[in-house]
């Protein structure tokens, strides 16, 4: 082969790959400042319950902050308040907090600075005996439902032992004074990103700088029935003047979480509008052990959207909403129709989930992914195109030729 020839083949690769790479992009390289403190402003002779505790994740921006606040007083709630400001802070009125005798004990000044709010409320656990094998607790009948363990009442140990202020990781670990959770324990992590990334446990859900996540696991506990199956409920609290509603998207590649080609995006929109302002996001699977492999994977379902009335029992919620706030909640169930794995095999489940604000980070092909495309699709283009251009320099050859040279 000439090396016109060779040169050509190399030239057409190398464009379909750059053009496949592009794609990749720059990803997200903005970045916050993140600082997290327990119970800012808390001095004596104000002092929390045992075991309960306020976190504060402030991630400060070039022209904006945003302020995640943990409480387990109460139902463990989760709060995500976003500012216009750089010097905008956390201000707790402790008596009437502690006390929760206040609305408006919790704030974030300047208030005239704070452009959404959100909070993120765990409020029970479901457990019910699936003796049709669905694992759909909607269809099953109302007698196969235990009473619920209500988070609010939990007793929760030492924050102080788990907090990891450096890295931005906070875990709660609480339980029920019941038999049941005699070594058992429900645990909530939280994480607070400085800049775009994944975590390497399955599901590997993409972050970026304007969300946090939260790690949920149900481990140890004692069912109350030989195939139960649990759900978990957690209830969204908004300003008023936001819909919410649920999106599903879908993707070919399953490279950071194996066999699972979607994700779930629980967005807050403002009416009369489709920008997204804040957003829950989780892929549909749990795993049934510690340290996730496939074989542990199952899948989890939600249920409908649906309004609720009350706000729920949570302390940060009740002293931060002053006003009447829209309050969304659905249940996440573990499980598959016929799955032969129950709860009491196990006994571990976990979830993972995303709050942020902004667009829901999205899934572009990964590398791999990419590259599998552009040698897919390049060089069958490439052999083409090198195929056409040999034919035709072949032809010319053969037509110059036919001709003698005349003398």
């Amino acid at each position: 082969m000439s090396r016109f020839k060779v040169n050509f083949i190399f030239s057409v690769l190398f464009v379909v790959f750059g053009v496949a790479l592009g794609f990749l992009g720059n990803g997200d390289k903005f970045r916050r400042k993140v600082t997290v403190e327990l119970n800012p402003g808390l001095k004596p002779p104000s002092s929390l319950p045992p075991g309960v505790a306020l976190v504060h994740a402030r991630g400060l921006g070039l022209n904006d902050t945003l302020h995640f606040v943990l409480c387990n007083l109460g139902a463990p709630a989760l709060l995500l308040v976003h500012t216009n400001s750089t010097e905008s802070a956390v201000q707790v009125t402790w008596p009437a907090f502690i006390n929760r005798s206040s609305p408006g004990s919790l704030r974030v000044a300047p208030e005239s600075s704070v452009t959404y709010s959100s909070a993120l409320v765990f409020t029970r656990i479901w457990e019910y005996d699936d003796v049709n094998n669905t694992a759909d607790p909607q269809e099953t009948a109302e007698s196969s439902f235990y009473s619920p363990y209500e988070l609010q009442n939990f007793i929760w140990s030492d924050l102080n032992t788990t907090a990891n202020q450096s890295d931005h990781v906070i875990t709660l670990c609480g339980r029920e004074n019941t038999e049941s959770f005699a070594n058992g324990s429900l645990c909530l992590r939280l994480s607070v990103f400085e800049s775009a990334g994944r975590d390497r446990a399955w599901p590997s859900l993409l972050h970026n700088s304007n969300s946090s996540q939260l790690h949920v696991w149900l481990d140890g506990l004692t069912p109350r029935g030989n195939l139960s199956r649990f759900a978990l409920e957690f209830q969204s609290v908004g300003d008023s003047g936001f819909q919410g509603r649920v999106d599903v998207r879908s993707s070919i590649d399953d490279e950071y979480t194996p066999s699972i080609f979607k994700v779930f995006d629980w967005v807050s929109l403002p009416l009369n509008s489709s920008s997204v302002w804040g957003f829950s996001q989780w892929k549909p699977v749990a795993y049934r052990k510690p340290e996730p492999v496939f074989e542990d994977a199952t899948p989890c379902r939600h249920s409908p959207l649906v309004p609720v009335s009350r706000i729920p029992q949570s302390a940060a919620v009740r002293a931060y909403f002053t006003h009447e706030p829209q309050v969304r909640g659905l249940n996440i169930s573990f499980g598959v129709d016929k799955d032969p794995v129950h709860y009491s095999d196990t006994r571990h489940i976990s979830w993972t989930v995303l709050m942020g604000m902004g667009d829901p980070p999205a899934d572009s092909f990964s590398t791999l992914i990419i590259i599998i495309m552009a040698v897919g699709l390049g060089t069958p283009l490439a052999i083409i195109i090198v195929g056409g251009v040999f034919v035709c320099v072949r032809k010319r050859m053969t037509r110059a030729s036919v001709y003698e040279p005349i003398n």
